[in-house]
């Protein structure tokens, strides 16, 4: 899903110059009753567009994970590569960012947007990683970067760049990013930190381990006591 920032980045690169005849793949592409560069794409004309997600439902057209991309796709398969609001949702992001640059063919198209430092916590399920505009300039270095730029309504951070023919991928293993669970830079969460930190809300902890008769109850419960 997009907001109204994301949709406005990605148009001003998503030109009928980049689009029409062209091969369009969309990662994290349920939308459900939010927003969607979907529209505003298709109605370029491109030659195919494909929506992968991890669920069912409106804008999804194939099940696949970030992570998988490379395996289910095949590389250098699409000439434009769209990932809003996903990233910071994958708790291997490196594994994500390196299959989103992998499935671009040489000289396409990758729009990402993701969240920043000070945005609050949204599991969709889960809700790992805060990107700075510092952190993809080294995520994204080996590409020719068009624009990196915050979010002008909240915190986060968009990106569209494009790929190198003959560029070394840039190596992630060093980049630390900001953590959710622990609210400081680190290379990677472990499962205790993530596991405390969804106990730490009964919120989350109700979303996480409970069934679905039981969630609502515990939302109505809380919604009283509001």
């Amino acid at each position: 899903m997009c907001n109204e920032a994301d949709l406005a980045f990605g148009r001003r690169f998503l030109d009928r110059s980049a689009v029409q005849g062209r091969e369009v793949l969309e990662v994290g592409s349920f939308f459900g009753e939010g927003l969607s560069l979907r529209p505003h794409v298709e109605s370029l004309r491109p030659r195919s567009y494909l929506g992968v997600d991890i669920r069912p439902g409106p804008g999804v057209d194939r099940l696949c994970r970030v992570e998988d991309l490379e395996t289910e796709l095949g590389r250098d398969r699409f000439d434009v590569v769209i990932a809003t609001e996903l990233v910071e949702h994958v708790r291997a992001w490196r594994a994500a960012v390196s299959n989103l640059k992998s499935v671009v063919r040489p000289g396409g198209l990758l729009i990402v947007t993701t969240r920043s430092a000070g945005y609050p916590y949204h599991g969709a399920p889960a809700d790992y990683w805060r990107f700075e505009p510092g952190d993809m300039a080294r995520i994204f270095a080996e590409m020719e970067i068009l624009a990196i730029e915050p979010d002008p309504s909240m915190p986060g951070v968009f990106v569209a760049a494009r790929r190198r023919s003959a560029a070394q991928p840039t190596d992630l293993a060093e980049i630390a990013l900001h953590a959710v669970p622990t609210e400081r830079r680190q290379l990677n969460l472990s499962t205790t930190e993530i596991v405390f930190h969804r106990l730490r809300s009964p919120r989350r902890a109700a979303a996480w381990l409970l069934p679905g008769p039981a969630k609502a109850a515990i939302r109505r419960f809380l919604a009283a006591r509001r």
